[in-house]
């Protein structure tokens, strides 16, 4: 798959239209297959008992299978998840980010369906695996960011 926005086009687009989440994550590689992104965990993502909590784990997910459709759609705001399973496997280490390893598995005009492994920093075992389904929106309707 071509890729039209590498990670740092990717970061500019999230602190550009997406400001309220771009301090939490970053694109840190976009590959052919792929895109690893990163959330920099804080206290905010923590539930009790210390662990990145679930709704965290998700939303880092969702942002990296976006990201990974952007980089070979480009800055199409309007593409929007329509399905989305994710299987928690195990507790995330304390004090470490979390990566997202994801790849596209079909990208069609239409939708794009993609997967997430979901890793502790420095961990080989992942802690969540995720799959999604986005719907991209006809060119005449698209909301490309400038």
């Amino acid at each position: 798959m071509t890729i039209v926005m590498d990670k740092d086009a990717l970061n500019a687009f999230l602190a550009r239209d997406f400001p309220q989440v771009a301090g939490s994550y970053r694109v840190e590689a976009v590959t052919a297959t792929g895109l690893t992104a990163r959330l920099i965990t804080g206290d905010d993502h923590l539930r009790p008992g210390g662990t990145v909590s679930g709704p965290s784990m998700f939303a880092l997910a969702d942002l990296a299978i976006y990201c990974a459709i952007l980089a070979r759609i480009g800055p199409v705001g309007l593409a929007v998840t329509t399905n989305a399973s994710i299987d928690f496997m195990r507790k995330p280490a304390a004090g470490v980010d979390l990566l997202a390893e994801c790849r596209v598995l079909k990208l069609g005009r239409v939708l794009a369906v993609a997967e997430a492994l979901i890793f502790s920093e420095g961990v080989a075992d992942p802690v969540a695996r995720c799959s999604m389904t986005y719907s991209i929106p006809p060119k005449s309707s698209d909301f490309r960011a400038v």
